[in-house]
């Protein structure tokens, strides 16, 4: 059996604080997406071409590919994770984190840009390279700076549709509503960590292992300053590479078995 190539990709997990506790975005899939279907997960996706463009990088607020792509690890293209992050969030929930000229953040949903930045998003959800476009007519720098590399997973061997993606935190802007595109994300809802693992746990929230592990490591923060500061504290950031066994269990490195099956899955003698 040949193993499918895990694609770029990156994901943001947009959270804010209120008088409850720690809250994070969550987005429901389409129930006639052929991934994931009605599944709760955070924006992300696979990295596109734009966002590896020279007019693109450049234009991306406190960080430069040279450190990004040290953080991730690799030898370069590191920051276009950053910018695909901050494209996806505005593509499948219309939140946006840039930088207007005036160097404060800018919003999408103004009376006096909406419609611009309805038909901006239109396009890019539409497959247009035009990231590069938005920004230099709109004036705006990529708030990369605003980001907070976390973690980084990648598809088990066996699934047929495969992604290596890279995980980011950032405070939600103030005064933008989240709006799902209708296309590849239906709903949404804001959701304090443990209560959307308890859900999951009900039946009520279908989730994948990284957005579950995610909610866990959250839920031991009750505020968003204190989360992002523990997160950029961690000294390495492995990646993770779930294995899935003959019975279907999903096993982590370190787990029992994990080791017998990573060796039966290079030989290709397992199947999903």
């Amino acid at each position: 059996m040949s193993v499918v190539p895990a694609l770029p990709a990156a994901t943001v997990t947009l959270v804010r604080d209120t008088p409850t506790g720690l809250e994070v975005l969550m987005l429901q899939r389409n129930f006639q997406s052929g991934f994931m279907p009605g599944m709760f997960l955070f924006p992300g996706g696979a990295l596109d071409p734009g966002d590896r463009a020279a007019a693109v990088l450049a234009r991306c607020a406190g960080l430069d590919d040279e450190r990004a792509s040290a953080a991730l690890g690799t030898s370069d293209g590191g920051l276009a994770y950053w910018a695909a992050a901050i494209r996806e969030s505005f593509e499948e929930a219309g939140v946006l984190l840039a930088y207007a000229e005036n160097g404060e953040l800018v919003n999408p949903g103004d009376p006096a840009r909406i419609a611009r930045f309805e038909e901006y998003r239109r396009r890019l959800n539409a497959g247009e390279d035009i990231l590069a476009e938005m920004l230099q007519q709109e004036g705006l720098q990529l708030a990369v700076d605003r980001l907070t590399y976390f973690s980084h997973w990648i598809t088990p061997v066996t699934a047929p549709r495969r992604y290596d993606t890279r995980f980011f935190v950032a405070v939600a802007p103030q005064g933008q509503e989240a709006l799902p595109d209708n296309v590849e994300a239906i709903h949404h809802v804001w959701v304090n960590p443990p209560e959307a693992v308890q859900r999951h746990r009900e039946g009520k929230f279908k989730m994948r292992t990284p957005t579950i592990r995610t909610l866990e490591k959250f839920a031991d923060y009750d505020k968003a300053d204190t989360l992002i500061a523990a997160l950029r504290a961690q000294p390495t950031i492995p990646a993770l590479l779930p294995r899935i066994g003959r019975k279907g269990q999903r096993l982590m490195p370190g787990d029992p078995g994990y080791d017998d099956i990573a060796a039966a899955d290079e030989q290709g003698q397992w199947k999903k």
